[in-house]
Order: structure tokens, then C-alpha cells, then sequence
């Protein structure tokens, strides 16, 4: 039997666009849900992300039952995450954005804005470089779709997986155990994410 993957629906998620990115790279049974009983019986959990960080993590909150369940599902059974652009982002402690909103807390850190300096075009948009900090089953050197205008600051340099350079380097890819969340979005990286996509179908943390 095919295992299932839970696309997280929560109003603030590209979700068509993951969807048939997810579909592309090998998956058979997606479930756009916003049904914590889906996300409990899901093989694989998929958290996209666009907007504002409170108000993505509203949304979630919002639901009665996801964080609960999400947090059976991921942290309790092991269940492969994969969190997308702010739903990588919505893994930290807080993000302080018109004020602090508190995140899920699986991977410590803080998420802030990308501070505009002479030549630093904010937000940071387009094709960059990812670059591996270390070895992982999903996520390769290569170059990938960004959008985005606030950036995950890490407490622990051993969760970054990959950066990427805009103005320095801006975390591109978090890892720990079973939990992974990427900055850039794959539905838009072409065949890298593609690619990214179908290693983590295959991924067993």
C-alpha cells in the first residue's frame, strides 16, 4: 500500500502548487487536509507555508486538534515532517514580526527579519545556491527557488542543515532527527526540487 502524506490545510499554504509538486516527484496518496484524524493516521506530514508567520501560525493553531496531533504524529511516532519556506519557519521557539508569536518549538531558534543593507534587495527572491552544511538523505548541493523576507536564526548550529547567501549566509535547510524544514520552496525549484521531493518520499529517519 502506498503510504499517505498529510499536506497540512490550514488557509495559507501554496497548496495546489505542492500538491502537484509532491505528485510529480512519485507520491500516490496526498491528502490536502485540515483533519487532525488524517494527520494520525498519515505515513508522511507536509507543513507548506506563505504570508506572515503569525498569521500562519494562527491558522494551524486555529484548528482544533492539528498541534496535537502533529505533535503524536512527529515527535511522539517519528513520522518524516517536511516543513516548507514559514512552515520550516513556524519549527522555531518565536517569530518577531510586528511583535513575537510563538512557534512550535521543535527546532530552537528565532525567525527575523532580513535587515535591508546598501545592495540587499529585501525580500530574498529568485534562484540561489544551496550549500550543504553536512550529509543528508534529502537535501543536495544544488539551486533553488527563494522567497522570502525574514530568516530562521538557529540556537544550535548543529540543526542547520544548509545555507544559502543573501548578504551573508540565511539558513536554506533545518534537520533533526526525523524533522526537516526548508527555506526555499521546491514546487518552484524545478527538477532540484523535484528532486528534494522524492528523496523525501524515500527518507526513513
Amino acid at each position: 500500500m502506498a503510504e499517505s502524506i498529510a499536506l497540512i490545510d490550514y488557509g495559507a499554504g501554496n497548496l495546489q502548487s505542492v500538491r502537484n509538486a509532491l505528485k510529480a516527484a512519485g507520491a500516490a496518496d496526498i491528502a490536502v487536509t485540515a483533519d487532525p484524524d488524517a494527520v494520525a493516521r498519515s505515513g508522511r506530514v507536509v507543513l507548506p507555508g506563505v504570508g506572515a508567520f503569525a498569521h500562519c501560525m494562527e491558522g494551524v493553531s486555529g484548528i482544533d486538534g492539528m498541534i496535537e496531533a502533529l505533535e503524536q504524529r512527529v515527535l511522539r511516532d517519528g513520522a518524516p515532517f517536511l516543513g516548507i519556506c514559514v512552515g520550516m519557519q513556524l519549527l522555531a521557539d518565536e517569530g518577531v514580526e510586528h511583535g513575537s508569536t510563538r512557534g512550535l518549538g521543535w527546532i530552537s531558534g528565532t525567525v527575523r527579519a532580513i535587515e535591508p543593507t546598501p545592495g540587499l534587495k529585501v525580500p530574498h527572491m529568485g534562484w540561489n545556491d544551496v550549500s550543504p552544511s553536512r550529509p543528508h538523505p534529502v537535501v543536495e548541493r544544488g539551486e533553488a527557488y527563494f522567497l522570502h523576507g525574514y530568516h530562521f536564526d538557529a540556537s544550535d548550529p548543529d540543526d542547520v542543515l544548509a545555507t544559502t547567501d543573501h548578504g551573508g549566509p540565511r539558513v536554506a535547510a533545518v534537520a533533526k532527527d526525523n524533522i526537516l524544514g526548508v527555506q526555499f520552496h521546491p514546487e518552484k525549484s524545478q527538477n532540484y526540487g523535484i528532486a528534494t521531493l522524492a528523496r523525501f518520499l524515500e527518507w526513513m529517519p
